[in-house]
């Protein structure tokens, strides 16, 4: 090995070093100028840490899309059948064309390849089930491109790269990590002992960048899909749980209630002549106002209650594992919460407070229907108070 060989060697892997040190300031460029664009009248979302237990892969983010009702045309329900597909059609033509040439081995191999598609993608598309059918894919294409190499030679490696890719597409960035790992040490003794010590290093150094470069853009990935998700469940002025979130949660505590008979209760909250406020005031008096009624909520509840604003000036509290008697309990607390605060000068600020409690058989419409009708007749008692409804 001449000494030109080891120079250029340590030159490609110090351009590695920096390559990967540029990618973590880049990333942590984004997460800070992220934390500088938040908006501090509202719920920080964009300031919080993603937590890797629970990112997702890029495919699993599909799941997450909601329908649009018109399910032919919205082109992210077609996007594992498209990927499967596209692997499958790759794949095929080397499977015709090794088998008619004999290689019987390699054939085969293509051809559990391309029926893995098919099968995953057919199954990830009807489903939407993504978590098994993603480590399966992988298993595809990473096995696949890796017996591609041991049985036909290092010259296959390039297999390697579209493999890797698709792994950072199909599970979490970690576990793409450990199988690109896993990927490099299988391949460095075969690339060493089958080549020249210089194109080993170079093809080992190239799959090492792509893998940070994909590692990187599947971190932003997640955090720009957590904040999306955020963004689609929080009203924006308080920063309580929107109206699609609430319905989701009815949906998840009902779900539960059925499965474990576990009580649950919500309580709708109606802020009294909420409209002669912003008549007197203004409306963005009438903003601050929510938002301070809507942090005088949040700091009374668990953290395993949910706050959600569905209306102009009306909340629901959603409390799991909580009867109506303890339901009404904390109603009541926050109505002299809200009444003992001086929300705006010279002035008392009331709320009128319906509770309910989960009954069998309900759906979730019924139940906030009858959560609804106990605020009515709060408001016909003559506001300021709560009423449970029976």
């Amino acid at each position: 090995m001449h000494i030109n060989e080891f120079v250029a060697i340590n030159l490609a892997i110090t351009r590695l070093a920096t390559m990967i040190r540029r990618s973590i300031v880049c990333y942590s460029l984004l997460s800070f100028a992220e934390y500088m664009e938040c908006d501090s009248t509202v719920v920080p979302i964009c300031t919080q840490i993603p937590n890797l237990s629970n990112q997702k892969s890029l495919l699993e983010t599909w799941t997450d899309i909601p329908s649009t009702g018109r399910p032919r045309r919205d082109i992210m329900g077609y996007v594992p059948l498209i990927m499967s597909g596209a692997g499958a059609l790759t794949v095929a033509p080397f499977a015709v064309i090794r088998w008619i040439s004999g290689e019987w081995l390699l054939a085969i191999i293509d051809a559990v390849i391309v029926t893995g598609f098919v099968t995953l993608g057919t199954y990830v598309y009807r489903t939407r089930k993504v978590r098994a059918a993603s480590i399966a894919l992988t298993v595809v294409f990473v096995g696949g491109a890796m017996a591609t190499v041991f049985v036909r030679g290092s010259d296959q490696v390039f297999w390697v790269f579209p493999a890797l890719m698709a792994t950072f597409f199909m599970v979490k960035p970690r576990e793409a990590i450990v199988v690109a790992l896993l990927v490099v040490l299988a391949l460095g003794p075969l690339l060493v002992n089958s080549m020249e010590l210089f194109r080993a290093a170079t093809i080992i150094i190239t799959i090492v960048m792509t893998c940070c470069f994909a590692f990187v853009f599947s971190e932003i990935n997640n955090r720009q899909h957590g904040q999306l998700l955020e963004l689609a469940s929080r009203d924006s002025l308080t920063g309580a749980g929107n109206h699609r979130a609430f319905r989701r949660r009815l949906a998840r505590v009902i779900a539960s209630f059925e499965r474990t008979s576990t009580p649950a209760s919500i309580i709708v909250l109606d802020i009294d002549h909420f409209k002669e406020v912003n008549d007197t005031y203004g409306h963005s008096q009438g903003d601050k106002m929510l938002r301070r009624i809507s942090q005088i909520i949040d700091m009374r509840m668990r953290v395993t209650d949910g706050l959600y604003r569905i209306g102009g000036e009306e909340f629901v509290a959603v409390i799991e594992g909580q009867h109506a008697d303890v339901a009404a309990q904390l109603a009541e607390e926050l109505r002299i919460l809200v009444e003992k605060h001086e929300l705006l000068p010279n002035i008392s600020i009331t709320v009128s407070l319906g509770v309910a409690e989960l009954h069998k058989g309900e759906t979730h419409h019924d139940w906030f229907q009858r959560a609804d009708k106990a605020l009515y007749e709060a408001k016909s008692a003559g506001r300021n108070v709560t009423r449970v409804a029976r």
